[in-house]
């Protein structure tokens, strides 16, 4: 076991009290609304950074630098941007009338009674195909306002199902930045981590699905109806089968932003200038993803030289033993992290580089370690009443005219706490192979 320097572990405890600390001042000691999302996360980070370059005075400046070029540049951090920014520029280019289509499709083809239930599986397969929980739920909840106004059903109810619909897809979409970071920083395909992956999520969401057909399956309600059209579904598809079938990501995402411009053009829904702007709004919003990425990436390399890794890794193996151990400390390392940041990707690319060891000391394999950073975070994230999913929620139902709390919304989180349940079961009662 190395000696760690737990003093080199300031960095993050600078960040998260700086970004933490004043969020929760702006939102709850200043009553300013969203006040959590008003600190600017890449000034958290730089402020962090600057920090570590005040550390250890062993090394000259210029070699901190050295140090922290050689973390960004590493080849699972450039792809994982590259992938960022083409991620970005799919979801520009299929917007918002994509997903309506998908919606009231099914909307149509379902009983009414069974509306919910379909709420759940649209945003369970906009989210995997869009990769976006936030985008999914943007889309999606105005829709199930609606039906829970035409059909009589709880406005909780249909909202709650929504988000965790969209948490199905963030936790497992081949495009998603959760799953781009997980993979690419523990270094697996994304397929093997899908295949592991899906048979955690598959119960959660068989559960929720039960759930909601209990609850509203008998209920006579009006029928729900929209305007759709089939082929926009095409280039969604596209995307999810050939992520299933272990396609190259990136010629996966060229074909849904080949197909995806060509409906959109030949249909006449946009003109050519607007799409090449769509696109470039689309990769443009993966700017501060990208940028955190590369900050958290300069930053871990210092810690790492500097020996903070190894105490927080002493520390955690004084905690949790064995395999077993080792994979919920993982889980609740992630989670924590989630509770701080109220970011699941930049969660999991903070405890990226801490897993990558932990997965060696504890014989966690790659695609396990990546279901496990994925699937806790996604459970924090879609669970706590200041994540971005949630105001998102909120704010979606005041632009529709219904005021609701987070408290109202979280008592219908099904998934989430299913998925956690299915995610301890994984651990503790299937076996997982040693990393090779």
């Amino acid at each position: 076991m190395k000696k760690g320097n737990a003093i080199a572990l300031l960095p993050i405890g600078v960040f998260l009290v700086m970004y933490l600390g004043l969020g929760l001042l702006f939102e709850y000691g200043m009553k300013i609304p969203m006040g959590f999302y008003q600190v600017p996360i890449i000034i958290a980070f730089l402020t962090a950074i600057l920090v570590a370059c005040l550390q250890n005075r062993s090394l000259s400046f210029d070699e901190k630098l050295a140090i922290m070029g050689q973390g960004v540049g590493d080849k699972n951090i450039i792809t994982m941007l590259l992938i960022f920014l083409t991620a970005g520029a799919f979801v520009g280019v299929v917007g918002r009338s994509s997903a309506q289509s998908v919606a009231y499709f099914m909307l149509e083809l379902i009983p009414a009674q069974y509306a919910v239930a379909v709420l759940f599986v649209v945003a369970c397969f906009v989210s995997t195909s869009m990769g976006t929980s936030v985008g999914t739920i943007t889309l999606i909840a105005p829709i199930a306002v609606e039906v829970a106004q035409a059909s009589g059903f709880s406005v909780p109810l249909c909202v709650g199902t929504v988000v965790g619909g969209a948490m199905f897809g963030d936790n497992l979409s081949f495009i998603s930045d959760t799953t781009i970071a997980a993979c690419n920083g523990q270094g697996c395909a994304m397929k093997d981590k899908f295949k592991g992956n899906f048979f955690i999520a598959l119960p959660a969401a068989l559960g929720t699905l039960l759930l909601v057909l209990i609850l509203t399956g008998r209920q006579a309600t009006a029928p729900v109806t929209g305007s759709y059209n089939l082929i926009q579904l095409i280039p969604y598809v596209l995307v999810l089968l050939g992520g299933i079938v272990g396609i190259n990501v990136f010629v996966v995402l060229l074909a849904g932003i080949l197909s995806g411009a060509a409906i959109m053009l030949l249909t006449g829904q946009t003109a050519a200038t607007a799409l090449l702007a769509n696109m470039g709004s689309g990769a443009a919003g993966m700017f501060e993803t990208s940028m955190v990425a590369i900050l958290v990436a300069a930053m871990c390399a210092l810690i790492r030289v500097y020996g903070g890794f190894d105490a927080l890794l002493n520390f955690i193996q004084r905690l949790f033993k064995g395999n077993k151990g080792g994979q919920l400390g993982m889980g609740l390392l992630v989670g924590t992290m989630d509770i701080a940041t109220a970011n699941n990707t930049v969660a999991i690319v903070m405890a990226n580089p801490i897993a990558k060891e932990m997965s060696q000391d504890y014989g966690i394999s790659p695609k396990r370690a990546a279901c496990i950073l994925d699937t806790f975070s996604c459970i924090f994230q879609g669970i706590i009443p200041y994540g971005a999913q949630m105001l998102v929620a909120i704010s979606a139902c005041a632009e529709m005219g219904v005021t609701l709390s987070a408290f109202q919304i979280m008592q219908y989180l099904f998934y989430p706490y299913l998925l956690l349940v299915s995610s301890l079961v994984a651990i503790f009662l299937i076996k997982e192979n040693p990393a090779k």
